[in-house]
């Protein structure tokens, strides 16, 4: 019994992303104090200290506690994302191509934007072209546990909006590390990934719930996915794809993605997602002097600039252009200012943003340690912008259920406002 009142507290997202922040707070505080040093070798400690040999073949799991968080724990999150994307297409507002356009066309601008403000910024003889890819990225994870810690009043069209932008926005990243940064991708281990993910959806769509099945299958899954080069999240997101969100005989009520989906999501937001903001946000700064040591680089300022304005520039823009000259509508329960806010909170980089980083300038270099703290500084930024607009935003709202007659006291509250007043 308490273990069941236990869960469903962990299903609350204000409640993870009430542990995702404290996870990644002690992890900023520890990572700049005189014990950084525990806290990397906690982070960088391998499990698994050599390949597993399997004499045809080896497999590459000799993996960092960070890495097995960033890349394992964190698909389980993407599994529970592409369930919920999978209910929203087949069965929520995201059926109509029009509404489902925009949030794609926004991750597109919300990606081109940034890259275009970062080259601008490294253009000069001290810039470093190979990082442009860095500020292109939204960490789902923090961005969604954020939006659900900020208010619990605004719409629920707001979540799905940042849920589909920021699922391709991770996808079209993956595919720029493939692309870009990736001089040993293996197609046919990435082929032989999408075997277990077919018998996967196979099981599920005759409705077999067994996770005597289904775990080892996504397991086997992932350390394919994993072993091909490509970020193994994308394993969590394609599994979560296959599960069916109807049910087979038709009736109303929850399908087997409800069902995944609520067994799940205590795993992912009690456990995988703090544990996974603990190991990625723990960034050493190196107090005052290393802030502005750091913050002066061409590379860092691309960084901030692009998480910061090019963010919120090219989603707000891209959605605008759009809706604006094409028939793709904005969801009846958004106004501009909540395009607004949530473009800011996609300017929340880490994971992605940090491994970029790394491939871009290598692991541990000079200005590999810029990248950490331009990312820092501008999720944080991020993170702070998007908090005052989007709570502006709720007053707002808030006040106007309060009028007696609303209709006749909207003519005085400005057109960027209009929209589902929840």
């Amino acid at each position: 019994m308490e273990s069941s009142r236990v869960s469903e507290v962990l299903r609350g997202e204000t409640t993870g992303g009430l542990l995702l922040i404290v996870g990644a707070a002690i992890a900023i505080i520890w990572a700049n104090t005189a014990y950084a040093g525990a806290y990397e070798a906690i982070r960088d400690f391998k499990p698994i200290s050599e390949p597993v040999d399997l004499g045809a073949f080896s497999l590459h799991l000799d993996l960092t506690i960070g890495t097995w968080a960033a890349d394992g724990l964190l698909a389980i999150f993407f599994f529970v994302v592409g369930l919920e994307l999978k209910r929203e297409f087949v069965a929520g507002d995201l059926r109509d191509p029009r509404r489902a356009a925009l949030p794609m066309a926004a991750a597109v601008g919300g990606m081109i934007a940034p890259a275009l403000i970062y080259v601008a910024w490294n253009l000069g003889p001290d810039g470093a072209l190979e990082g442009w890819a860095i500020p292109t990225a939204t960490d789902i994870a923090f961005a969604v546990a954020i939006l659900a810690v900020i208010s619990t009043h605004l719409p629920s069209g707001l979540r799905t909006f940042l849920l589909t932008l920021a699922v391709v926005d991770d996808l079209l990243a993956i595919t720029i590390i493939a692309l870009f940064y990736t001089a040993d991708l293996d197609v046919a281990f990435l082929l032989l990934g999408l075997v277990p993910i077919a018998v996967f959806a196979l099981l599920v769509q005759k409705r077999i719930r067994s996770g005597w099945l289904l775990l080892p299958l996504a397991l086997l899954a992932w350390v394919l996915i994993h072993e091909s080069g490509v970020h193994a999240t994308v394993a969590g997101v394609l599994l979560g794809f296959t599960v069916p969100v109807l049910r087979r005989d038709g009736a109303d009520g929850p399908g087997l993605a409800e069902h995944l989906e609520h067994l799940v999501r205590p795993i992912s937001a009690g456990f995988a997602v703090p544990v996974f903001a603990f190991f990625a946000a723990g960034v050493t700064v190196g107090g005052l002097s290393g802030l502005a040591e750091s913050i002066t680089d061409p590379v860092a300022l691309g960084v901030v600039t692009g998480l910061v304005v090019g963010k919120t520039v090219g989603i707000t823009g891209a959605t605008w252009l759009l809706s604006k000259f094409t028939r793709a509508e904005l969801d009846d329960e958004l106004s501009w200012v909540d395009v607004i806010g949530l473009s800011m909170l996609a300017g929340i980089g880490f994971t992605v943003s940090l491994l970029i980083g790394e491939l871009a300038f290598g692991t541990g270099s000079e200005r590999d340690e810029h990248v950490k703290v331009g990312v820092l500084v501008g999720s944080l930024t991020s993170v702070a912008l998007a908090s005052i607009v989007l709570k502006a935003r709720d007053r707002v709202y808030q006040r106007l259920n309060e009028l007696e007659t609303v209709d006749e006291d909207l003519d005085g509250i400005p057109d960027v406002f209009q929209g589902d007043r929840r």
